[in-house]
């Protein structure tokens, strides 16, 4: 069979096992997918987030200041399906469909193999570490998609301007998810490093144009952290730095990759690590195989690697599967040229080899899939607020009949799930809205609008007349 129509079986599965049941697993929006589809619907209606400002460059949400490029992605999605659960996490399924076909190229790029591509696209679309944040709606997939598009244009300067457009996919990356934020500095610093030699004369204006777009990119960061309450969401979620090599080396863990992985059920299935365990002897295998090379391009995909965990290592979670989220396509890579590789050492057998080593990760995928399916759904519902969800299924029929609908916030941030699942009229809100004060970390939290008052009530939902 040819290449491509390989790579086209695995899209096809892909999108096969991200678009089945999208909108019933998991089982609710949970508040951020609520406030990205919301605040998306918001611009869609009016042009403005749900704080009415217009065209923001960071949504402040619940204070947090959400980044943008999601956001405006799921704009479209909205536009064309409406505001629901599937149009929120649409643009994640597309944006993981391009990392998958990224990874192919970027692979082939590095090692020059078709085979270690396919088998990388083959690893990151059936990683348990990669499955749910790639059809739910993370902002993480639109950062890692555009990460690696960035490093795949660097290294494919086949025009000068290239450098340029790598530029701007890092911005994008940077203004999609905040791990991104730290590692592309270092990345771009460690490209440059690698390439120097090979950079031409005719690139210096384009890597000019790219300093200066960069530097101009840099300035709402700047902003948002100095004048935007942004230092105290780093305060919020920062680590003692003390802690950070112990939270950098849980990223590396026995229990974290094999036995019980990330303990956040919107992040990992119970008892399910983020690797398979079979891919423990191709990553070990393919490990040293990178280190014998002594090829700077396969040295490359170890030292990104190593790069992955450091977002997640300077705060107070770790290991953090989603934080670390820069991590998977590079150990897809790296199994691969171990099992390539341990292909070369027998030969006559190389295609009963990798048959088999398809279907025994075919075989996990498929259980880890069905686990998903039957079993996932049940016991994360708490984790992804599902009560919430409730209350607009089992009573919206009711809210007509009364004048009071008082809704608890046992599950944080309440009002986004009515705003979302009764995609209620922005411009209405707004003019509604009655906001707690901020809290000193600058989160927010909603009082009332209309006819809704959040609070610490004793029941989920209860109604006055």
């Amino acid at each position: 069979m040819s290449q491509k129509f390989l790579l086209i079986l695995i899209g096809v599965l892909f999108i096969f096992s991200r678009l089945y049941k999208i909108s019933e697993i998991p089982p609710s929006v949970y508040w951020d997918e609520a406030s990205i589809g919301y605040n998306a619907y918001s611009i869609a209606q009016t042009g403005k987030d749900e704080w009415g400002k217009a065209f923001p460059i960071h949504f402040r949400a619940f204070g947090e200041f959400k980044l943008p490029v999601y956001i405006y992605a799921t704009v479209a999605s909205v536009k064309l399906f409406g505001l629901n659960a599937f149009s929120v996490r649409l643009p994640a399924v597309l944006f993981s469909l391009g990392i998958v076909i990224l990874v192919y190229f970027l692979t082939k790029r590095l090692s020059g193999n078709e085979t270690v591509g396919l088998f990388s696209s083959l690893f990151i679309s059936v990683s348990p570490w990669f499955f749910i944040f790639s059809r739910t709606g993370y902002e993480a997939t639109a950062g890692l998609m555009f990460y690696l598009l960035g490093i795949y244009l660097f290294l494919n300067r086949t025009k000068n301007y290239f450098i340029f457009l790598s530029i701007l996919s890092f911005i994008l990356s940077a203004y999609s998810y905040n791990s991104f934020r730290i590692i592309i500095p270092l990345t771009i610093l460690l490209l440059l490093g690698l390439e120097l030699k090979n950079i031409k004369k005719g690139m210096i204006l384009w890597m000019t144009l790219s300093a200066f777009v960069l530097a101009l990119s840099i300035i709402p960061i700047y902003r948002l952290y100095k004048y935007d309450a942004g230092a105290s969401r780093l305060q919020t979620v920062g680590a003692a730095s003390s802690s950070f090599v112990k939270n950098y080396l849980s990223h590396f863990s026995w229990d974290f990759y094999f036995v019980h992985g990330d303990k956040n059920l919107r992040s990992q299935q119970a008892n399910f690590g983020q690797l398979y365990l079979p891919e423990l002897v191709f990553l070990l295998i393919g490990l040293l195989y990178i280190l014998r090379s002594k090829s700077k391009y396969k040295l490359l995909l170890l030292i990104l690697l190593l790069l992955g965990p450091v977002p997640a290592a300077i705060t107070k979670e770790s290991p953090h599967a989603l934080r670390s989220i820069s991590m998977v396509p590079f150990i897809a890579m790296i199994s691969a040229e171990g099992i390539v590789y341990f292909g070369q050492l027998f030969k006559n057998r190389r295609n009963l080899i990798n048959f088999t080593v398809v279907i025994i990760f075919l075989i996990f995928f498929i259980n880890y899939f069905q686990s998903f399916l039957n079993i996932y759904p049940a016991e994360s519902a708490k984790d992804w607020q599902y009560e919430y969800k409730r209350i607009y299924t089992d009573y919206g029929d009711k809210f007509d009949k009364y004048s009071r609908i008082l809704v608890s916030d046992k599950y944080a941030q309440p009002y986004i799930f009515t705003l979302f699942y009764l995609k209620y009229d922005p411009d209405k809100f707004r003019q509604e809205v009655v906001r707690n004060s901020v809290d000193q970390w600058g989160f927010s939290t909603v009082k009332e609008f209309g006819k809704f008052e959040f609070g610490e009530f004793p029941e989920m939902v209860s109604f006055n007349r």
